[in-house]
Order: structure tokens, then sequence, then C-alpha cells
């Protein structure tokens, strides 16, 4: 048989094929053999060769999963004993009490502080039981190899003793309804504080629960608070403090801006940032965005 430019396999089928074939030398001479030739070159390479890793991710840029952590609060039962009767019937008491507590309630089930001579559990039994009365067993808690075993038996994962303390809980206390807050009594409205005379250096006017007018100079020194907004009528040189209980919704107004310090809900700039406002000495309003003081021409 000559060697020709295609590559060929034979394949020994045993049995003899009429569309061509290959000898082999033996024994008794030279006896015909049934083959089978396949010609590679008559194939793709796609369909020959295994995609690699870096093909599949290229038609997949887009990752479809990712692996998180988080902790969850989950209800553990730790058996003290395996009668698997007496748990039936404390479990039908509980339930009675708290139905909604029990509904397709996770649990882990602790095994781990069962004594080394208490009998083994039916795990089965246990977990069939707990399924009964709405919990829904997630892993089991051991220590012991038997019952390690009897997990790995039925295919539920095994946890490390923990050494966490754990609160007791009462699921009628969980299950019991929320109070309501009440609503905070709303503010007394109360008259906006008017000044007429200037306010001088030293002073200090504060109109709790409502807004500040003033109708006359305030001088340098000179301390506006308001738990509202302020007004000022006149040069204002002092310092303006509006909404000082929180209220991000205060504003200033002044018709001449020289102040040493204004505020709006604790937010400030005093007069170094001002004196660069080109608003400076102009009547103006003072609002807050955010964390930023808004000053805009009057």
């Amino acid at each position: 048989m000559k060697e020709t430019g295609v590559k060929a396999r034979a394949i020994h089928l045993g049995f003899r094929q009429n569309k061509g074939r290959a000898f082999y030398i033996g024994s008794t001479g030279l006896r015909p053999a049934g083959v089978l030739v396949i010609s590679l070159g008559t194939f793709s390479d796609k369909l020959l060769c295994k995609p690699t890793m870096s093909q599949i991710e290229s038609q997949n840029p887009e990752p479809v999963f990712q692996l998180k952590g988080s902790m969850l609060a989950i209800t553990v039962m730790e058996l003290a004993r395996t009668n698997l009767e007496a748990l039936d019937r404390q479990l039908a008491a509980k339930v009675a009490q708290a139905p909604n507590f029990f509904s397709n309630t996770p649990l882990i089930l602790a095994l781990d502080k069962l004594a080394p001579n208490e009998g083994s559990v039916d795990l089965p039994g246990l977990v069939r039981i707990c399924r009964q009365h709405g919990l829904r067993t997630l892993a089991i808690r051991a220590n012991r190899i038997e019952d390690i075993a009897a997990a790995i038996a039925v295919d539920l994962p095994v946890l490390p003793p923990s050494g966490a303390r754990e609160r007791v809980l009462d699921p009628v206390e969980a299950e019991a309804p929320k109070k309501i807050p009440e609503k905070p009594p709303e503010p007394t409205i109360k008259p906006t504080r008017v000044i007429t005379a200037p306010v001088r250096g030293g002073q200090q006017i504060y109109a709790q629960g409502c807004d500040l007018v003033v109708v006359a100079p305030v001088s340098p020194g000179a301390e506006l608070l308001a738990d509202g907004n302020i007004h000022v009528y006149g040069p204002m040189r002092g310092r303006a403090l509006a909404g000082i209980k929180g209220d991000t919704k205060a504003r200033i107004f002044c018709q001449q801006l020289s102040a040493e310090l204004i505020s709006i809900a604790g937010q400030y700039k005093v007069s170094e940032d001002l004196r660069r406002d080109p608003l400076w000495g102009s009547p103006v309003q003072v609002s807050l965005s955010g964390d930023v003081l808004n000053i805009i021409r009057l």
C-alpha cells in the first residue's frame, strides 16, 4: 500500500469490505482483512479539536455568577436527648403557640451537645419530624463519629462545633407584633421674632422654633440664631446661623452680605470664603443643597 499526501488511519474491523482491501503478513502468508479508511483531511479542525478555555471565555465575556459571603440569622435546634417521640410532642406544642414562626424555617441541627453515653440518633427520622413541623434542615453540627457518618449517608453538610455564644430563641416572643412607633406631635408654630434695634457686638439673639427678622444693622461680633429662617434688612456684619436644629430648608436673607460667618443646619462659610464670592457686599439669599451653601443675588 502506497503512502499518499492525505493522512489516513486504518481501523481493523474483522470482516471483509468490498470498497477497499488491506493486507498484513502473518504466519500463513498474505490474507485480506476488512478495514475502514478515514481521511482526517476531510473533517474541519473545528469539529476535531476541543475548544480551548480562552475560546470559550471569548464567546462568553460576561461572568454568569459570583461567589459572595454573607452573615445570615439561622435557627439552631440544640438536641439534648435522642428521644424523638418527646421531640415530636414538644415541637407540636411550640407550633401551636407560634404557627407562623414554624413555616419553612431554615434550621441547623446541633448534635454536638449530646452526651457521649447518649444513644445514636435516627437522623432521617429526626429530619422528617422537623420537616413535618415546618423546619427545613440545612446542615447538622456534630462531633461524634456516628452522627457525622449518618449525615454523610443522607447527604447533609456537617458543620464543626461552634464556640460562639447563642441566645435562647422564644418563638412566641419572636412572632409578637412589633409596636408601631407613635407619630411625634407636630411642632407648635411660634410667631416670628422681630428685632427693630441694632444688634451690637457681643449680643446674641435666638429665635427658638421660629424665624428671626432684624430690621436694623448687625454689627461685627453679634450673633443671630434661629430654628427657622433669618432675615436681615440692613448690613449683616456679624454671624448668622439658621436652621440650627437641623432644618436643611432654612434660608438666610440679608440686604448686605458682610458676615463673619453664615451657617445653615451646621454647614457654614467664614468671612475668608465669603470675601472671595462675587456677591460679597450685595443683597443675597443663602440656601443649602446637600452639604453646599448656595449664595444667589436677591
